[in-house]
């Protein structure tokens, strides 16, 4: 029966594992690449974000993060009256302001 399963052997002791060094550097490698790569540019877009919401102003066309466009017709603390047709204007809040459009976009869309 040792066909079908091969006998185990035992081994001799194990090496002292030494190594903490290169782990430790490992992590800090990775760590930084993790920063650079992914929370670093992520900072950046909240910031150019927040600088553009606060530049809003009455008149500025924008698009929603949902893809509706508009003209800013009057602005609140945390909402933007958004007037997307002829006498139609919507209340949206200001965190939804995906892009501010050049002027002039409303009237070839």
């Amino acid at each position: 029966m040792d066909f079908l399963i091969s006998n185990a052997h035992a081994e001799g002791a194990a090496a002292p594992a030494g190594g903490g060094i290169e782990m430790l550097l490992m992590m800090g490698v990775f760590f930084a690449i993790m920063y650079f790569m992914i929370i670093r540019p992520q900072q950046k877009r909240a910031k150019e974000h927040k600088m553009m919401i606060e530049s809003l102003s009455k008149g500025d066309e924008i698009v929603t993060g949902g893809g509706v466009i508009g003209k800013i017709a009057g602005l609140g603390d945390s909402f933007v009256d958004l007037t997307v047709a002829d006498n139609v204007t919507i209340k949206v809040q200001k965190q939804a302001v995906a892009s501010v459009l050049p002027k002039g976009t409303m009237k070839g869309a």
